[in-house]
């Protein structure tokens, strides 16, 4: 593709972006950053995180991810709906009854000042990793699209993807974001449709054929009985029900957004149909993958050995000129998608919960929350760059293998504080939660070994989970 058209279209789209922004800060107050006044509409909000929860790694890694495993990644996304309806019927009304702008101040009322410092430094950790592995895949397509062109470092692709999605939050915060992710929600959907009729068209397929194709392909294979594989469909199911839980439920990110829809009916009316899109929408990225695969093989196209670059690759050049547009609006909409809030985020949860910020004091703290949401930014270079330089796998097995880690020690202090009625010994609580992980990684390591050859996949998070849940236990308060 022309690096000229490229260029264009990414500035067209920033343009775009910057546009909403102003509009949605117009008037606007200083704790619409945080809360948007909650008069978010609850449809906007949940088309909004389907491009926030896909986000770049489905847009990319889904697909190509395919040729290695098939539809099993769909174990996981059935395991979702699981996980979202303990989110509406049990987290969300949690959240809505304390008010809540940081979710992690549940955890200092629950349990004390140690715990509730202990969930919100993890939520950092894990969304500062998360976003840093979502920017990295989309920095790599810029650069591969237009900075490669002009012979620019891939740090010049990290560094202008950063600062974009800075300028377009930094005054509107969740306000704004509601808004850019309904917008950026729309184009990763065309994205996918466009790039299934392309490949349709190539391949002179009518729908019935291509549907027949499709299922008759051994790559759409969904579920997996084997019992020793990290894949099995029991292991992929019920690790996607609490991966739900802990990315959504127990995420600032996530949570920010449905918090701001007026009241609690409104907010379970936003998971429940989210949650039923996503499947859908999970399932075409899936159909896509084996599509894509057809279609290179049919051409006789020699494709990228790293999997995450086959979409990208097939798409900038072997598409046409309209399929490839649609394809480098989708990704730079899933990159700002995901990134934008998590920035966001990032910004919020330290605002608040480390520097004490209060809904009476946002506007005298205003330039202090700017250099917060700039030094978040500054923080997110660099971990792209250091992944860059150590990552040698799928990025979406990299992302959950990073969140069984640490979004373990959330689940098990949220589970804790919900299906127990015990108090801890809070000043414990942070030793709890780091070694929880550790332990959890030494078993993965040997658990073929120790367990008769099983071998771990996502469900690391539940052990993480339990594994923190018996520390606390353990170190509880003998009276209730």
């Amino acid at each position: 593709m022309n690096p000229v058209l490229v260029g264009s279209i990414i500035l067209g789209y920033f343009l775009l972006l910057i546009l909403i922004s102003w509009i949605t800060t117009r008037n606007s107050a200083d704790n619409d950053f945080y809360t948007a006044n909650r008069e978010s509409k609850w449809y906007l909000v949940a088309f909004g995180m389907i491009g926030a929860s896909l986000s770049g790694v489905t847009f990319i890694s889904v697909p190509g991810e395919v040729a290695n495993s098939n539809f099993y990644y769909f174990q996981v996304v059935l395991g979702y709906l699981v996980g979202y309806f303990v989110i509406a019927r049990v987290l969300l009304p949690l959240y809505y009854r304390l008010n809540l702008v940081s979710i992690y101040t549940y955890l200092e009322d629950r349990f004390g000042f140690w715990s509730y410092k202990s969930g919100a430094f993890f939520f950092l950790v894990s969304r500062v990793i998360g976003a840093s592995f979502r920017l990295f895949l989309v920095a790599g397509v810029l650069q591969i699209a237009f900075f490669d062109a002009y012979n620019l470092p891939f740090w010049i692709s990290v560094m202008a993807t950063i600062l974009l999605i800075w300028l377009y939050t930094f005054r509107g915060g969740i306000k704004t974001i509601v808004w850019t992710d309904t917008l950026q929600t729309t184009f990763m959907i065309l994205a996918v449709i466009i790039s299934i009729v392309f490949i349709k068209d190539e391949l002179s397929l009518t729908w019935t054929e291509l549907n027949a194709n499709l299922f008759s392909d051994g790559r759409t294979t969904i579920f997996n009985w084997e019992w020793e594989s990290g894949r099995n469909f029991f292991k992929q199911f019920f690790s996607g029900a609490f991966i739900a839980i802990v990315m959504t439920g127990l995420d600032q990110d996530m949570m920010q957004k449905n918090l701001t829809c007026k009241n609690i009916g409104e907010a379970q009316k936003n998971v429940f149909w989210f949650c039923i899109v996503l499947v859908i929408v999970n399932f075409l990225f899936l159909s896509l993958g084996v599509l894509l695969y057809q279609f290179a093989e049919a051409k006789a196209i020699s494709l990228p050995t790293r999997t995450d670059n086959v979409f990208p690759f097939l798409a900038v050049n072997e598409f046409s000129t309209i399929a490839a547009i649609t394809f480098l609006l989708g990704i730079t909409a899933a990159a700002y998608s995901s990134a934008d809030s998590a920035l966001t985020a990032l910004t919020t949860s330290f605002c608040v919960d480390f520097l004490g910020f209060k809904p009476e004091n946002y506007h005298e703290k205003k330039k202090l929350r700017i250099s917060v949401h700039i030094g978040f930014s500054v923080l997110l270079f660099f971990v792209i760059l250091i992944f860059q330089a150590i990552n040698d796998q799928s990025v979406i097995n990299s992302i959950f293998i990073a969140a069984g880690y640490t979004y373990g020690p959330l689940l098990g202090l949220f589970g804790f504080g919900i299906l127990t009625k015990f108090k801890v010994s809070d000043t414990y609580v942070p030793w709890v939660c780091v070694v929880s992980p550790v332990i959890s990684y030494v078993i993965n390591l040997n658990s073929e070994a120790w367990m008769g050859g099983y071998k771990f996949g996502f469900e690391i998070l539940i052990l993480n989970g339990l594994l923190t849940f018996i520390g606390l236990f353990l170190i509880r308060k003998k009276s209730l």
